[in-house]
């Protein structure tokens, strides 16, 4: 399904993204300093708290809106999208690369994306994208969607 490449190539497309090297050696990616998505291998703390169900492969940590976007998407697709104890209580998802759909990979950068961006920003893009609507991250509708953070973000 969708590889790092695939990554790369959504968050070339969000306007103002920045990639870093973390400290760890791993990519992240961050809108005006805010931290949006980053690679996120599990720690042998995660591995313990998982145990068998600990996936292999590629593992992408993402922003959501909030803690019931959180939610839906672990109950919604859970071979896809899951998290440790270290990230309770906070909105973001693991994702296991290996097993989202390339366009729903888009989605959630998108949308994670939007969550960080300012207000402004965010509503240049989406004004702009959705014009575009041949564009590989046109905004898409989703799970997400209904999860939206009590209107923060322009529509």
């Amino acid at each position: 399904m969708a590889t790092s490449d695939d990554v790369q190539a959504v968050v070339a497309t969000l306007p103002e993204v920045e990639e870093r090297t973390s400290r760890g050696g791993v990519l992240e990616w961050r809108v005006r300093d805010k931290l949006f998505a980053w690679e996120r291998p599990l720690r042998s703390a995660d591995r313990t708290a998982l145990g068998d169900a600990a996936p292999d492969g590629p593992i992408l940590a993402a922003r959501v809106p909030d803690l019931g976007a959180k939610q839906a998407l672990l109950a919604d697709e859970p071979e896809v999208f899951f998290t440790t104890p270290h990230f309770d209580d906070y909105p973001m998802v693991l994702v296991r690369l290996e097993r989202i759909a390339p366009p729903d990979l888009a989605e959630l950068l998108v949308e994670a994306w939007l969550d960080r961006a300012p207000a402004r920003l965010a509503r240049t893009y989406l004004d702009r994208t959705s014009r575009d609507t041949d564009s590989p991250t046109a905004r898409p509708s989703g799970p997400l969607d209904s999860e939206r953070d009590g209107g923060r973000r322009p529509e």
